[in-house]
């Protein structure tokens, strides 16, 4: 039996993903200060009870999402035990520190290992899975108030121009067929055209416009749940000079808005610094927020969020592996991911 949970390619970017994370945090706690961080954490301990609440309200923002996960498996006919189905969901989170979040494709993995379907036809569950996430955020941007922030609105528009656009290009079925045909006449990347096809046929099927409604709310409503986790972490500041303590409504905006633009830049692993850049400045300058609280709040809810569903991960993780076997490190697997 294998002694790794994750085949060595996986496990390599998730350590190169975790290690960037940490060198990112030290930088930002050197470049603030570490006793300006170290008082605001100190401010934090005293409510103790807000980091297990906010981690709830991440799991319950999973739960959600799950709802969303099956939505899309019966679309396609794929056939699981519900346990099976749940377990194969919340381990992919063990990836979520992998750049747009497409290392979660390792639960189509899992999905192939116990009933045998083929990548190519349960990979766009993830990509319409991130397209959804990406859309519910906006709608959280808007509830917001996008327009309170006026810079913030060519990242609105621009996200929702690039949806559109991306949605008219999936339902090109001309287009989209050229563009796959011109595989065929690659050397090295032929062998995967009609791949190529049954995924963008799962596509069309799971990002119908009949199909866009439920998944879109389901993804409102779960990420939802993490802004208002930010906010009660946030909660338990006081800003400076006597500013107003900010609203749930402001917290909502300023979190999707920062999970947005870590989310644009798809080259980075789940947003790292980007996102905390974003929302630690939106803080400091529009909450005002002292620098090391600031950075206190960022960390915290960061960890509540995208760490702790790591985590949440590799228990699940630890579960299949014992319920269905070692993950092997087969060689056309890992060139699939």
């Amino acid at each position: 039996m294998s002694s790794h949970l994750l085949p060595p390619k996986l496990q390599r970017r998730l350590l190169i993903s975790v290690g960037l994370g940490v060198a990112i945090y030290f930088g930002l706690v050197l470049y603030v200060g570490f006793a300006e961080v170290r008082e605001g954490f100190t401010r934090l301990s005293a409510s103790w009870w807000v980091i297990p609440s906010a981690c709830a309200l991440a799991f319950l923002n999973y739960a959600v999402r799950f709802l969303k996960w099956e939505y899309y498996r019966e679309l396609l006919g794929i056939r699981l035990p519900r346990s099976s189905s749940f377990l194969i969901y919340l381990s992919g989170f063990v990836l979520s520190v992998t750049p747009g979040k497409m290392g979660e494709v390792f639960k189509c993995y899992l999905i192939k290992r116990v009933d045998g379907t083929p990548f190519s036809r349960s990979a766009p569950i993830v990509v319409a899975e991130r397209f959804t996430d990406l859309t519910g955020y906006l709608i959280l941007i808007a509830i917001g108030g996008v327009s309170t922030l006026h810079e913030a609105r060519w990242v609105f528009f621009g996200t929702l121009l690039l949806i559109a656009a991306l949605l008219a290009l999936l339902f090109s079925p001309r287009l989209m067929y050229f563009l796959i045909g011109l595989t065929r006449r690659r050397t090295f990347i032929w062998r995967f055209t009609e791949r190529l096809e049954n995924a963008y046929q799962s596509a069309r099927t799971l990002l119908a416009p009949r199909h866009l409604l439920l998944p879109t709310l389901i993804s409102t409503v779960s990420w939802g749940c993490e802004c208002v986790a930010f906010w009660l972490i946030l909660s338990r500041f006081v800003p400076l000079d006597g500013a107003p303590v900010p609203d749930l409504l402001w917290a909502t905006f300023a979190f999707a808005f920062s999970a947005v633009v870590g989310a644009l830049v798809l080259i980075v692993p789940g947003g790292l610094g980007i996102t905390e850049s974003s929302l630690g400045k939106l803080l400091v300058d529009k909450a005002r927020f002292a620098r090391g609280d600031a950075t206190a709040i960022t960390l915290v809810a960061r960890a509540c969020t995208l760490w702790f569903a790591v985590l949440v991960g590799y228990l699940a993780l630890l579960l299949f592996v014992r319920r269905h076997g070692s993950v092997e490190a087969e060689l056309e697997a890992a060139q699939e991911l």
